[in-house]
C-alpha cells in the first residue's frame, strides 16, 4: 500500500515607522519617535496563541488521533502545496499548448519522470497514513479528487486501476476533501498553517 501511494503521489500530482532609530534590547526590537518634547518608545511583542484543543478534555483515542494528525500534517502539507504547483504548471502547458495525442503523451511521461526523479527519496520516508493525509491535501489544493486527476492525465481505465487498488486497502479516491465534516479538524490546520500559527501549535505538542 505504501508503495503505491507513494507511484500515485510521484506521478500525478517600506517600514511602518521609516524615520525610527532602531536597536536591539533582548531579542526585541525597540523603536521610538519624537512627539514634541517627548520620546515615545515602541516595542512589537510576539504574538501570544490560545489554542482551543485541551488534551485533558480529549481523552484515549480522539487525543491520540489529533496527536498523530498534528505530526503527519506538518510533514505532507509543504508537499501538497508543491503539489499544487507541479499540477498547475502541467495544465497550463497542456491547455496551452498545441500538442498531438503523442506529445501530450511524451509531454506527461517526461513530466512524471521530473517528479519521480526529484519527489521519490522524501515520498519514500512516508507513513501509509501519512500518504492517505497527503492525497487529501492534494484535494484540497487542486479542487479535485484523486480518481478525477488521475483520469485527467492518465485516462478512464488508468483511474479505474488504481480506483481499484485503493479499494483493497480501505480508501476511496473518488472521496472529495470535507473541510465540514470528516476533514473539518485537517482545514483547522491549514487555516492555522496560512495564518503563520501551526508551527506554534506543534512545538507546544512535541
Amino acid at each position: 500500500m505504501k508503495r503505491t501511494i507513494l507511484c500515485f503521489i510521484i506521478l500525478f500530482t517600506a517600514p511602518v515607522f521609516q524615520t525610527f532609530a532602531k536597536a536591539q534590547d533582548h531579542g526585541y526590537r525597540v523603536t521610538y519617535k519624537m512627539e514634541g518634547r517627548d520620546t515615545v518608545f515602541q516595542i512589537n511583542l510576539n504574538a501570544v496563541y490560545h489554542f482551543a484543543w485541551d488534551k485533558n478534555r480529549m481523552k484515549g483515542k480522539e487525543w491520540r488521533e489529533f496527536y498523530r494528525l498534528v505530526y503527519n500534517f506538518r510533514k505532507t502539507y509543504p508537499y501538497a502545496l508543491v503539489a499544487k504547483e507541479k499540477i498547475l504548471e502541467a495544465d497550463s502547458v497542456l491547455n496551452n499548448s498545441k500538442f498531438t495525442a503523442k506529445e501530450r503523451e511524451r509531454y506527461i511521461r517526461n513530466f512524471e519522470t521530473q517528479l519521480f526523479n526529484e519527489f521519490e527519496k522524501p515520498l519514500r520516508k512516508m507513513t501509509i497514513s501519512q500518504g492517505r493525509l497527503l492525497l487529501k491535501l492534494i484535494d484540497r489544493e487542486v479542487g479535485q479528487s484523486s480518481y478525477s486527476l488521475i483520469r485527467g492525465y492518465k485516462g478512464s481505465a488508468a483511474a479505474g486501476f488504481w480506483q481499484g487498488i485503493a479499494k483493497l486497502f480501505g480508501s476511496d479516491l473518488r472521496k472529495p476533501y470535507d473541510r465540514f465534516g470528516d476533514d473539518k479538524l485537517t482545514e483547522e490546520l491549514v487555516q492555522m498553517y496560512r495564518l503563520g500559527s501551526f508551527d506554534y501549535l506543534y512545538y507546544s505538542l512535541f
